[in-house]
């Protein structure tokens, strides 16, 4: 699983300009269009959280766990209809952004966990956090079910009885890469080349390797409901990130000036950069390297 630096790495070193572009308590996972791509991009993360409360059965009153929760913005709507939320986050900066925003958020690994501190929920959620969840040591040592399984069996304590989840997550799409197959020295352009450019931008991440994968992992504590396939979602969400990320003003301005140390600091800064400027992530979508799926699952007694 990526680790506190790693998580701080990938989120924390454009906080400030990210946030500058995005929003305050920006939800920086995939939006939820539903093949109407006339929508702005806040109309189709405010569907999105209508549609993953819709789905957990979310009634004012109830208490929501999200695992891997960001800034915060998806709790933020839980609280506004009424609920209370506990967010767990290994990004110190996501922490105390959260936290300034009355957000109940714990820097916390959900393996560190233990549900007698953090208590028990109507509704577990994690969205766009479960790519980060097993690390590429854990896949190579064929651990990465075993991982899944243990984040299952900890959402099924942390649940009561009845109780729903809801997980979204990028996955490998049609080819699960092997790590050598990720090459800095590749052409550039190359799906060799952006997926080694990737794994600099996301240090301590190896995503699941499909639908089924998970659907093996949860059995022994939840039933599949139902699985709706984001790709083309994500492709349109990341396109209007890309807009917003290169649109000038005096404070990004500022921003970059402030990074610009990083650049002697930190080898893989300009790699990271790269990533977010050429839009890799995209890339990988729209080649079929990665695909993004939303998915309900109801707790077993």
């Amino acid at each position: 699983m990526a680790t506190y630096e790693e998580i701080d790495t990938t989120y924390g070193f454009m906080e400030e300009f990210w946030r500058l572009s995005a929003g305050a308590h920006a939800d920086i996972t995939g939006a939820f269009y539903d093949g109407d791509y006339t929508k702005t991009l806040e109309q189709a993360q405010a569907d999105k959280h209508d549609y993953i409360l819709s789905r957990v059965r979310f009634l004012p009153g109830q208490r929501v766990l999200d695992i891997g929760c960001g800034w915060g913005g998806f709790l933020q709507t839980v609280m506004r209809r009424g609920g209370t939320g506990v967010g767990l986050t290994l990004s110190e900066v996501q922490a105390r952004v959260c936290r300034d925003a009355g957000v109940d958020a714990r820097l916390l690994d959900w393996k560190e966990a233990d549900t007698k501190s953090i208590g028990q929920f109507d509704a577990v959620v994690s969205i766009g956090a479960m790519e980060a969840f097993c690390s590429v040591e854990e896949h190579l040592a064929g651990r990465q079910e075993e991982v899944y399984r243990h984040l299952f069996e900890f959402c099924h304590r942390a649940l009561r009885p009845g109780g729903w989840m809801f997980l979204q997550t990028m996955l490998w799409d049609r080819k699960v890469p092997a790590p050598e197959d990720f090459n800095l020295k590749a052409p550039r352009g190359s799906d060799a080349y952006i997926l080694a450019v990737l794994k600099q931008f996301f240090p301590g991440s190896w995503p699941p390797s499909g639908l089924e994968q998970i659907a093996r992992a949860a059995a022994r504590c939840f039933s599949v409901e139902s699985t709706n396939n984001g790709r083309a979602d994500y492709i349109r969400t990341m396109e209007e990130w890309s807009t917003r990320l290169k649109r000038v003003s005096f404070g990004k301005i500022v921003a970059v000036l402030r990074m610009l140390p990083h650049f002697v600091t930190d080898r893989d800064f300009g790699l990271r950069l790269e990533a977010l400027w050429h839009d890799y992530n995209k890339q990988a979508f729209q080649r079929g390297l990665m695909t993004h799926e939303r998915i309900v699952l109801k707790r077993l007694s």
